[in-house]
């Protein structure tokens, strides 16, 4: 079994602000994947495939980000054994539209990892992280997170988005190291590609 966690904010009020970009993520695999519902109402939306040889699960806890964790360890209790996990979530420390991948790290003071790391005990989990741009200072990245993207923003977002989808097929069948050779690559400068 994997487990894609994909951090976000329950509510149509919340859908297309940068802190759901993972969650765009995993609406984009659950498409791809035909992947068949076993959501616990209130608390997380979970949808099962078979992704070559593996049963992934693709979960998006329906408590807010800072409480993601809860709704995490209610489906680790649900289930049996522990699974690989994977967890998608914004990040403000890279710019719009990069990727990092990593098998393991600190929160970096994102409150939605920070609670997974509670539910799961550990820093040892993957973790891929879009970038959605900084505020000009740090009392402005709270209402950041929780604005959309700017119109010119929006190309890079979509691409990255594709590219994130197609992370997660890589760590799913290759693994962490492959993924992170794959799409961790040089964060462009603004303005160009790389």
């Amino acid at each position: 079994m994997r487990l894609v966690v994909g951090l976000g904010n329950p509510g149509g009020r919340y859908a297309a602000t940068r802190h759901n970009v993972a969650w765009r993520v995993l609406e984009l695999l659950a498409g791809r994947w035909r992947a068949q519902d076993d959501s616990v109402p209130g608390v997380y939306r979970a949808r099962r495939a078979r992704v070559g040889g593996d049963c992934v699960e693709l979960l998006q806890p329906l408590t807010f980000m800072n409480q993601a964790g809860e709704a995490l360890w209610r489906w680790l209790h649900e289930h049996e054994g522990v699974p690989d996990v994977l967890i998608v979530t914004d990040d403000v420390h890279l710019p719009v539209g990069a990727l990092r991948i990593r098998a393991r790290g600190s929160s970096g003071g994102h409150r939605g990892l920070e609670s997974v790391e509670a539910a799961l005990g550990t820093r040892d989990y993957a973790r891929l992280r879009i970038g959605v741009g900084t505020a000009e200072n740090g009392a402005q990245l709270r209402e950041h997170v929780l604005e959309e993207f700017a119109p010119e923003e929006l190309p890079q977002v979509e691409q990255a988005v594709r590219h994130a989808a197609e992370a997660v097929e890589c760590w799913v069948t290759d693994g962490t190291r492959a993924a992170m050779n794959r799409f961790n690559r040089r964060i462009p400068k603004e303005g160009h590609e790389e």
